[in-house]
């Protein structure tokens, strides 16, 4: 397979979407480096999966949420969660404004 060169304008289009300053020799570097794992992507299109069957988790996931008003047997009492806490007060966690 040939090597997909990203230009220099790629990489600085890179770097603007990860909010990255580069200088010229990490524009250059990242050239090489991207090259090479598109290169290594490139590999899975070689790969036949028509006779593997999709799936969407690759483990055995079970829903673990509740429906309002069911008791959660496994959970923490509000004593317990408050435990540790460095500030709390009436039964809540004091922490500081977050703007």
């Amino acid at each position: 397979m040939a090597t997909k060169n990203l230009s220099k304008e790629e990489i600085i289009h890179l770097g603007k979407l990860a909010a990255l300053k580069l200088s010229e020799a990490e524009i250059k570097k990242y050239q090489e480096q991207l090259a090479k794992t598109l290169d290594y992507v490139k590999n899975l299109n070689e790969l036949d999966t028509n006779k593997i069957s999709t799936t969407q988790y690759n483990t055995s996931v079970k829903n673990v949420n509740f429906e309002d008003g069911e008791k959660n047997e496994k959970g923490l009492t509000q004593e317990q969660a408050l435990k540790n806490s460095v500030k709390n007060k009436s039964g809540y966690f004091i922490v500081k404004k977050i703007m």
